[in-house]
């Protein structure tokens, strides 16, 4: 049982997909290849709301998660969609686990909205052995409404605190978070050169949902840090 058990289907109904804008972002972050093909590995891939934007933009996709019906979520929305000469596999495993096949490097590796629930220093340093050389690390998100100031934001947390208490949950416990900059965290890590980007997107709301402004953090390496070929 994971954090997230019985919370698919609100995912997948309520969760904002992502913006072709942003869509185009990460397309061209990516590096090109001289025969088209590019692999993505989208990390927390909950219900596949970043795969499914991409799907035209990447042949051979491994979307990642460790909450099973997330992924039988993800399952149902990206396999009718999946171009004909594309490959997606869909691995049940957390971020700090997971092996790729061998010889397997992404020109892409995208963590939207999960990046706060990994071993942060831990899994950028995996990516290190599962992003190709020239490949690009794209950690990205929304503005929350627990840190964003304005009246309406603080009336909705209210109402949340109202029937969960003063804490923020996570599952059956409280949300534990640092204060570091994701900023700092990325800097110390091999993807050290850090490309930040505001993605404006208008979205029409109701009461129902809640109003993000997408911001994404492009990560690369840098030249004189890039790891050894193994063997040498």
């Amino acid at each position: 049982m994971s954090l997230f058990t019985g919370t698919t289907t609100y995912y997948r109904q309520f969760r904002p997909g992502i913006p072709t804008d942003v869509a185009e972002v990460l397309d061209r972050a990516a590096p090109a290849r001289p025969d088209g093909g590019r692999r993505l590995l989208d990390v927390g891939t909950g219900t596949g709301l970043v795969a499914e934007v991409l799907l035209a933009h990447f042949d051979d996709i491994i979307a990642l998660d460790n909450d099973a019906d997330m992924l039988a979520a993800a399952e149902s929305a990206l396999r009718p969609k999946l171009p004909t000469a594309s490959h997606l596999s869909l691995v049940e495993s957390t971020a700090e686990d997971f092996i790729p096949p061998s010889d397997w490097q992404a020109e892409l590796v995208t963590i939207c909205r999960a990046f706060h629930w990994l071993d942060q220093a831990t899994v950028l340093n995996l990516l290190d052995w599962q992003v190709a050389p020239d490949g690009v690390v794209a950690i990205f998100g929304d503005n929350s409404f627990w840190a964003a100031g304005s009246d309406w934001k603080e009336a909705v947390r209210d109402v949340v605190k109202s029937f969960l208490g003063e804490e923020r949950r996570a599952g059956s416990g409280t949300f534990q978070h640092h204060n570091r900059p994701y900023s700092e965290i990325m800097e110390e890590s091999p993807f050290n050169e850090v490309e930040e980007v505001r993605v404006p997107v208008e979205r029409t709301w109701n009461a129902d949902s809640i109003p993000r402004l997408p911001l994404l953090h492009l990560l690369r390496r840098s030249p004189s840090l890039r790891r050894p070929a193994e063997g040498v």
